[in-house]
């Protein structure tokens, strides 16, 4: 009798023990957003426990790169070059959902989409990119857009600007209206302004740019503006807020830029409106009073609502830049952590690398290369972490070339 209640005991305590294992293995992941970030978990997901239930949900069948789109805009590349499926992540055993999240039930773990289906989820992950602010400036909404694109979400947006460019008379002014506040890629306005310098002195040698900023700094500053006196002297004009560069209101009709300093009227506006989370975010109470989603950086769990990790340009990582290479960087520590934590493991020690290409022209380019750690519960840059060499050249437009193929290759199995 003692053998077999033994026995009997002892099987009854491997099954408790394995049964939080066995429920590891086959837990249930719904991640909403398609771009870099979640796809990218999407794939990690997969590769560190394939046995998982892995969905990724997006309303888009196909995904528009924007790094690399501004060369489109100047007719360097065609924006077929830049736009990916979703076949990488089938051939890796990630389900993917053509559909729009429009719900989160944090008590009963569900995905409401816009069909009415639910999806119930073990951990959450939401990625749900940028959301913009319309009204700002005055007058500038989703129907402005038309006229005076944003092309700060490729795609259609990207080839509209690109035909504005093309349909510009020579003598004409292309204006960039920079936002205040945390913004996608901060670099990408100042690249935009130097390959758009280049081809109007190629192509419209009368015409010039100006770049009206609601701020007073922008990332890189002294790189590109030697650069530019450099290659474009006399074809950039910078015009920080403290001298009237921030855009109050804009007139579609006419065509006209309204600053502190007056009405300016342009042959193509390219109006960036500021920018916010993705409206998931904000709809599932993910989002902060200050607009952006505040997480655990050790795990990117959001610290609002249990069970959901946030991560890409959504959340809250304090020094990292809101740029495809971060969103890549925290997807590998979010997979990282999730896969732990299913197994009862503490997460891996959170290490975080950025590295971003800015072209001052179709031939030669500059890196931003950063490394980040955690302390004190925040995301801060390692001060000793070294940087490229800012002059712009050949050899880093080229290696901006590897990258791109390389985080296609990570993000989409692409």
């Amino acid at each position: 009798m003692k053998r077999r209640a033994f026995i009997r005991a002892a099987t009854l305590t491997a099954a408790v023990i394995a049964t939080p294992v066995l429920r590891a293995a086959r837990a249930r992941i719904v991640i909403v957003g398609g771009g870099f970030g979640g796809s990218a978990c999407a794939l990690l997901l997969k590769h560190a426990q394939p046995s998982l239930d892995v969905t990724l949900v997006d309303p888009d069948a196909r995904y528009v790169t924007c790094p690399l789109s501004n060369d489109v805009i100047v007719g360097a590349r065609s924006i077929d070059s830049l736009t990916l499926t979703r076949a990488g992540l089938a051939r890796a055993g990630v389900r993917f959902v053509r559909a729009r999240a429009t719900a989160l039930d944090a008590e009963a773990r569900s995905i409401r989409l816009d069909d009415g289906t639910r999806l119930a989820y073990d951990r959450c992950i939401v990625a749900p990119g940028i959301r913009f602010l319309w009204g700002t400036p005055e007058g500038y909404d989703e129907a402005a857009a038309e006229t005076m694109p944003h092309a700060w979400e490729a795609g259609t947006q990207t080839t509209r600007l690109a035909d504005r460019l093309r349909a510009m008379p020579d003598g004409g002014t292309f204006a960039i209206s920079v936002p205040s506040g945390l913004m996608r890629c901060p670099p990408a306005p100042y690249e935009r302004a130097s390959l758009v310098a280049e081809y109007l002195a190629r192509h419209k040698p009368r015409s010039k740019v100006l770049i009206f900023d609601a701020n007073n700094r922008f990332p890189r500053q002294e790189a590109f503006t030697t650069a530019w006196d450099t290659l474009y002297r006399g074809r950039i004009e910078w015009i920080p807020v403290t001298e009237g560069g921030a855009v109050e209101r804009v007139d579609v009709r006419a065509g006209t830029l309204h600053t502190s300093n007056g009405a300016h009227r342009v042959a193509v506006a390219n109006v960036i409106p500021p920018q916010a989370p993705g409206q998931f975010a904000l709809d599932a109470g993910l989002a902060s009073g200050h607009g952006w989603c505040p997480v655990d950086p050790a795990t990117f769990a959001s610290t609002r609502v249990p069970h959901v990790h946030v991560i890409g340009d959504a959340c809250i990582a304090d020094a990292m830049p809101k740029a495809a290479s971060a969103a890549l960087g925290q997807a590998r520590q979010c997979a990282a952590a999730i896969v732990a934590s299913l197994a009862g493991r503490e997460p891996p020690e959170p290490a975080f690398e950025s590295v971003c290409y800015s072209a001052l022209a179709l031939d030669r380019a500059f890196a931003i290369r950063l490394r980040f750690r955690v302390a004190n519960g925040h995301v801060e840059a390692e001060p000793n972490a070294s940087e490229a060499d800012s002059t712009p050249s050949v050899a880093e437009r080229e290696a901006a070339a590897r990258w791109y193929r390389s985080i296609r290759a990570a993000a989409f199995a692409a």
